[in-house]
């Protein structure tokens, strides 16, 4: 495996006795997109802040290319300036009182980039993001999404070794939204970015990420592809916080026959195969959980095994398609369905469940 272009090493970081960053270890490979997503407060911008060096750690390490960039117990910080990211603020951060060509070129300028060069760097970013004779504009005379635009060239002008985006979507309406993931996307693409991106945004982070990481509390909960942590989540933070889950409360049984959960309703039968049901010896209560998209809904019939009877209790029509909510061995929960398929208030249905998708633990 190549060089990791970011690490982390339990990287610690506290604001007052309150760790924001608590004992963090991670690593992004080049041209990876690598997405921090959790809910506010849980230290994922406050992570993004310790690479940029705009916040110090308490402990651990940070190293770019193999180089500590950050570890307090052998005195290292390298200042923000000289760390070669570029970093785009969930604000933009972009100059009122300057064009687009003088945003775009401050951190050359900074950098003492010589003169010969520094426009045709600057133009050069430009073109990249689609921003090509704007370059004399005033910066308030941009709309929202090339705002964005110039914060992304901004970024990129000088090539950094890492590209660090801090929400960077989250003032754009929905379907700029939309336009702006498939241009960055398609940008990392192009020139092999190395990308920490952060978002609260679950849709942002399915759709640009190559690895994502659930933050909770300081603590990175599961690491892994986005297809990895929807279908498989390793706690039940995860499951709950990205998309949406159903759960179902059960009890193990067993004989010589096979493994299933009980759920007690109508007597149905959730079937286990060898890998879910060998750590249960039988008796044990246990949680299912599965998403709504995994479960099928059939009329009303006889329950046979990994199916559960169930009752429509409201139908909300939405166009495309239509929401059922339903009730069923205890639990009350939202399914959608397409329009070919319709059932009435108080339908008696039955739900088949996929037992290749259920996460099973112990109560």
């Amino acid at each position: 495996m190549a060089q990791p272009v970011l690490e982390f090493r339990d990287v610690v970081k506290r604001f007052g006795t309150v760790p924001a960053v608590d004992g963090v270890s991670f690593s992004i490979q080049p041209g990876e997109i690598f997405t921090l997503l959790g809910p506010s407060g849980c230290g994922k911008t406050t992570t993004l802040r310790l690479v940029a060096g705009l916040e110090e750690p308490d402990d651990g390490e940070i190293l770019v290319n193999g180089t500590p960039l950050t570890a307090p117990r052998r005195g290292i910080f390298v200042a923000p300036d000289k760390r070669q990211m570029g970093m785009v603020f969930q604000s933009y951060a972009i100059w009122p009182h300057l064009t687009v060509f003088e945003n775009v070129a401050f951190p050359l300028r900074v950098r003492g980039e010589p003169s010969s060069t520094l426009s045709r760097r600057v133009l050069q970013a430009l073109e990249t993001v689609g921003l090509a004779g704007l370059e004399g504009r005033g910066a308030t005379e941009l709309s929202g999404g090339q705002q964005q635009r110039v914060a992304l060239a901004r970024a990129l002008v000088y090539a950094p070794a890492i590209l660090l985006l801090d929400e960077p979507l989250s003032n754009l309406d929905a379907k700029l939204r939309e336009q702006m993931r498939l241009e960055i996307r398609a940008l990392q693409m192009k020139f092999k970015l190395t990308v920490l991106y952060v978002t609260h945004d679950q849709a942002e982070a399915m759709t640009l990420s190559d690895r994502m990481a659930v933050v909770h509390r300081g603590r990175f909960e599961q690491v892994g592809s986005p297809a990895e942590v929807y279908e498989q989540p390793a706690t039940p933070f995860v499951a709950e916080f990205l998309g949406r889950t159903i759960s179902f409360e059960g009890m193990i049984a067993k004989n010589h026959g096979g493994c299933w959960v009980d759920l007690g309703a109508g007597g149905a039968r959730i079937l286990l195969d060898g890998k879910k049901s060998g750590s249960f010896s039988g008796g044990e209560k246990v949680r299912l959980f599965t998403r709504p998209e995994d479960i099928e809904i059939l009329p009303s019939a006889e329950v046979a095994a990994n199916q559960v009877a169930a009752k429509i209790e409201q139908v909300a029509y939405l166009g495309d398609h239509i929401d059922y909510h339903v009730q069923a061995a205890g639990a009350f929960f939202v399914l959608s369905a397409s329009k070919k398929q319709r059932f009435a208030v108080g339908a008696d249905i039955r739900l088949k469940l996929d037992c290749e998708r259920l996460t099973i633990r112990s109560v």
